[in-house]
């Protein structure tokens, strides 16, 4: 990998690059990035900046990062009913986690942003016919001809609308009165409302209920908790072209922020992209590095050495997704070289991405090997004398049939499978999730 001593919002472009978008349109390309530096921040540096305080202090105090969303956002898909629900999924599922464990919850969104995804193969054949793969909205389309699956730069000033309204929805939901606790048993899902899951939550909710009853007979004002209503936003920082023309210089610290996002990572396959790792190197956003079973040690030290020379707390979140079958393995070793290193990171589990298998040629997880890994990720962590800190997870509030587990079968996946690329947990099984997660968190606070 390339050493340079200064770093700048287009330094990257010196570096060899991975999964890059390849656009043939070079003129159509520059003007697009023109017209994106001209656009405001979609999130500002003291949001980041809470972030980051908050990533800094979960390793001694009872927080818990919850990370997730859509494997990849859609355009076509877009709605305001849609982003409703996904923040009530979320604040369900925090409420679950929090009140079961005492912690603050840390809620990110993969949200208003992830529209880019790497790929394995740079080509798709359906047909006999040859196309480009499918990469995210934000690249090209997921119909499959020539004129959708070229990479059209046009399709970055899309993202960057649609992640504005998406932004703007979240705050007013979060400013607006969505996270006053009083509110808990109106949020659940209507499909949710009739199964074990959604019965165990309205339970839960009434238990709260009572207690702040209580709590406001003796005179203590309850409601609108402060830590409740924030909400942060996370995406793949694979698009360099779109981060780059986000990034904007803070006036108070002159420092540099990528204003697409509050928290970016680095996907297992970019992982030893230089082009990325020089990004993100220089942004004062927090990061996340995503960690397979496969990934060299001694190379993961390197790229730590880079983005966080002065070994800060708060800076780097590793996330481990290494499979239920991998993570028994890889996971010890891991710890063990970081804490050798003595490096300060954040551990968090992605349970998704190593679990992905084929049934046909329907790609799906099974909900058991989902939470083996998760249990696995706990009792691992405890064992070495390291934190636990979070979940990265692909799901959704809407009732969709991709992750086998429940009252999902082999033979029902294909009744609303609806995700562009990845198989979610629906939202029956992201609570349900949350209540097993909920029960870690108690056992090995003990």
């Amino acid at each position: 990998m390339h050493k340079v001593n200064k770093w700048g919002i287009s330094s990257w472009r010196g570096f060899p690059i991975k999964q890059a978008p390849t656009y043939p349109n070079q003129e159509q390309l520059l003007k697009v990035e023109e017209e994106l530096k001209s656009y405001p921040p979609l999130i500002f540096a003291k949001e980041v900046d809470l972030l980051k305080t908050k990533l800094s202090k979960v390793n001694e105090e009872k927080l818990f990062i919850l990370q997730g969303g859509d494997c990849a956002e859609s355009f076509s898909r877009f709605s305001g009913s849609k982003i409703r629900d996904f923040y009530k999924l979320f604040l369900q599922m925090s409420l679950i986690l929090g009140f079961s464990s005492g912690m603050e919850i840390v809620k990110i969104g993969r949200i208003a942003g992830q529209f880019a995804k790497p790929r394995s193969e740079e080509l798709e054949c359906k047909d006999g016919l040859e196309l480009p793969s499918f990469r995210g909205d934000m690249i090209n389309s997921v119909e499959f001809s020539f004129a959708s699956r070229e990479h059209n730069p046009q399709r970055m000033l899309t993202a960057y609308h649609q992640s504005a309204s998406t932004l703007n929805l979240l705050r007013a939901f979060c400013k607006g009165g969505m996270a006053d606790l009083h509110l808990i048993q109106a949020y659940n899902l209507e499909f949710v409302k009739h199964n074990p899951m959604g019965q165990k939550y309205q339970n839960l909710t009434q238990e709260i209920s009572k207690a702040l009853e209580f709590m406001e007979s003796c005179g203590v004002q309850t409601g609108q908790v402060p830590y409740f209503s924030e909400f942060f936003t996370s995406h793949e920082a694979l698009v360099l072209n779109y981060e780059e023309a986000l990034c904007r210089t803070d006036s108070l610290s002159q420092k540099f922020y990528d204003c697409s996002s509050h928290f970016l990572w680095i996907g297992e396959r970019t992982l030893q992209s230089s082009a990325h790792i020089e990004f993100i190197r220089g942004i004062n956003n927090p990061k996340g590095l995503k960690i397979s079973a496969q990934t060299p040690l001694s190379y993961l030290i390197d790229v730590l050495d880079k983005i966080n020379p002065n070994n800060q707390k708060g800076e780097v979140a590793l996330i481990v997704r290494m499979g239920e079958r991998g993570i028994e393995k890889a996971l010890p070793k891991l710890i063990e070289k970081i804490k050798e290193e003595g490096r300060e990171v954040v551990f968090l589990n992605d349970p998704m991405h190593g679990n992905t298998i084929k049934e046909g040629e329907i790609k799906t997880r099974y909900f058991c090997s989902i939470f083996s890994e998760i249990n696995k990720f706990f009792e691992i962590c405890h064992s070495y004398g390291v934190k636990p800190a979070g979940l990265h997870l692909e799901m959704t509030s809407e009732d969709v049939t991709e992750c086998i587990g429940g009252t999902i079968t082999e033979e029902n996946l294909k009744c609303n499978y609806l995700s562009q690329c990845d198989p979610r947990l629906n939202a029956s099984q992201s609570l349900e999730l949350a209540f097993l997660v909920a029960d870690l968190l108690k056992k090995y606070a003990q």
